[in-house]
């Protein structure tokens, strides 16, 4: 009788442990109320353009950051630079070749917290078929406070700029001496995400 009492509050404890241990929260994107935007130097000034669909998924762990993880996916068919045979021309086989290249994604590997609300999170960019490792830094623009969980966060998230050429994502060699594409691109985003239930 005393080993099953035993049994049984060892098993008790336990489920009180596992529920306690992960004190994470989910946040899916809010597309409606996120940017997800690049900038490119030309000859003749910049280009501006941003992707419209994308999706995402946050686990944030406020007490052990470090465990907490990022993915997330861009539809390329959803680009806009405001100028449609431009945004015609990114999608064909000369460029981003979306029928066969569709998604660019994002997965985190490792979290580092740099300050109260900032961090540097190392993933593995997928972009044409290209996986390159990047890290993004980003800073928590919701403010937390004690124990009480927002229903909504924001994110500003930057990174060094991305060079075209590793990821294949090149015309050809007139079309790029006309038009002097810069090789960097700006990466430019701000995230909200609401949390899940």
């Amino acid at each position: 009788m005393k080993t099953r009492f035993r049994l049984a509050l060892i098993c008790g404890l336990c489920r009180v442990v596992a529920s306690t241990t992960w004190a994470g929260e989910t946040y899916k994107f809010d597309p409606a109320h996120s940017t997800v935007g690049f900038k490119v130097h030309q000859f003749l000034g910049v280009t501006n353009g941003r992707f419209s669909q994308f999706s995402g998924t946050i686990d944030l762990d406020r007490e052990q950051p470090e465990r907490s993880s990022v993915v997330s996916t861009i539809l390329v068919k959803s680009i806009d630079t405001g100028i449609r045979k431009r945004d015609d021309h990114l999608r064909s086989p000369e460029f981003f070749n979306v029928a066969k290249f569709p998604e660019i994604t994002f997965k985190s590997r490792s979290v580092k917290q740099t300050g109260a609300q900032s961090g540097d999170i190392s993933g593995d960019l997928t972009m044409h078929g290209v996986t390159k490792p990047i890290s993004l830094h980003v800073r928590l623009l919701t403010p937390l406070k004690g124990t009480d969980v927002p229903q909504r966060s924001r994110w500003e998230v930057t990174t060094d700029p991305l060079k075209r050429r590793e990821f294949g994502l090149m015309f050809n060699r007139s079309a790029e001496a006309i038009s002097g594409i810069s090789q960097d691109v700006s990466i430019q985003i701000e995230i909200e995400a609401k949390k899940a239930p």
